[in-house]
C-alpha cells in the first residue's frame, strides 16, 4: 500500500495533524476576537506604563498596542511554543522509539531499507507534519487579522509561522535522534524537554536579568522570537535552528545501523 517509510509515517500521522490544526487555527481565532476590546479600552498605554519594567520587558508589554504586538504576547512568545514543542516532541519520541517499544522497527529492518533510509523517512515526516501546523497556524492568524483588524500582514504573519515552525523541528528532530539512539520514548521526551526548558531559562532570565544577555543568542527560542516572532522578517538567526536541524538529523542517521533492535522492550 505505501512505498516507502515516509509515506506511511505521513499516513499514520494524518488524524493527530488534522486535530491539532484545528485546535490550533481555533486557538488564534478566539484570541483575535479578543483583540478588538483590548484595542477599545481607554487609556491602554497607561495601564501597560503601570506594570512593573521587568514584566513589561518579559511580555513585551510596549508593543501590545498594535496587533502584532497582541498576539505576539499572547499567543506567539508562549502557549503557541508550548503547544509545537509538545507536539514535535512527542512524535519525534514516538517516530523510532516509540516502534522500537512496540517491536514494530525490528520489522522494518529486516526489509531491505536501511536504517539510515527508515531515520530519514522518518526525520522528513517529523519536518512535513510540523510544517502542516505551521501552515494552519499561518491561514488562522491571517484570517484572524482579516476578520478582527489586526492589521497583520500576509508576511508578518509567515514569518510569526515559520520562527515556531523552526522551532518546534529542531526540538522534535532532537527527540528523534535521542530515541534513536536509545531505544526509549520516555528518555527522548526527556531529553528533548528539558532542552527546550533549558533554552527558555535562558532566553527569559536574559531579558529580566540584563549581565545574562550575552547568554540569550545561544538559545533557540532566542533564535526564533528574539524579533518578534510574529512580523520579524527572515531572521538570520534562523539559519541557527536550520544547522542544529540538520546536524541533530546528521546524528541520527547511522543510529540505527550501530545498534542490536529487540523485537519488542519489556
Amino acid at each position: 500500500m505505501f512505498r516507502n517509510v515516509f509515506s506511511k509515517s505521513m499516513y499514520d500521522a494524518r488524524r493527530g495533524l488534522i486535530g491539532w490544526s484545528i485546535a490550533i487555527a481555533v486557538l488564534v481565532l478566539l484570541e483575535s476576537a479578543l483583540w478588538p476590546s483590548v484595542r477599545d479600552m481607554p487609556n491602554l498605554t497607561e495601564l501597560y506604563q503601570s506594570f512593573p519594567e521587568e514584566l513589561r520587558k518579559f511580555f513585551d508589554l510596549d508593543a501590545m498596542t498594535t496587533g502584532a504586538g497582541f498576539l505576539n504576547a499572547e499567543l506567539f512568545t508562549l502557549m503557541l511554543p508550548g503547544l509545537f514543542l509538545v507536539y514535535s516532541i512527542g512524535h519525534g519520541a514516538r517516530a523510532l522509539a516509540g516502534e522500537e517499544e512496540r517491536g514494530t522497527l525490528e520489522l522494518l529492518l529486516v526489509t531491505p531499507v536501511s536504517g539510515f533510509r527508515i531515520v530519514l523517512d522518518k526525520a522528513l515526516a517529523l519536518a512535513l507534519s510540523i510544517t502542516v501546523l505551521g501552515f494552519a497556524l499561518f491561514v488562522a492568524t491571517t484570517l484572524g487579522s482579516l476578520i478582527f483588524g489586526l492589521g497583520i500582514s500576509v508576511p508578518a504573519a509567515a514569518s510569526g509561522a515559520l520562527a515556531i515552525t523552526l522551532l518546534g523541528t529542531e526540538y522534535g528532530v532532537l527527540a528523534l535522534a535521542a530515541g534513536a539512539l536509545t531505544g526509549r520514548r520516555s528518555t527522548a521526551i526527556g531529553i528533548a524537554s528539558a532542552a527546550a526548558a533549558a533554552a527558555y531559562f535562558v532566553y527569559a532570565i536574559g531579558l529580566v536579568l540584563p549581565r545574562f544577555e550575552s547568554w540569550q543568542p545561544y538559545s533557540p527560542i532566542h533564535q526564533a522570537f528574539h524579533a518578534g516572532p510574529l512580523g520579524a522578517g527572515l531572521q538570520p538567526s534562523y539559519l541557527w535552528l536550520l544547522a542544529g536541524t540538520a546536524l541533530l538529523t546528521a546524528l541520527a542517521l547511522p543510529a540505527l545501523d550501530g545498534r542490536d533492535i529487540p523485537t519488542a522492550h519489556p
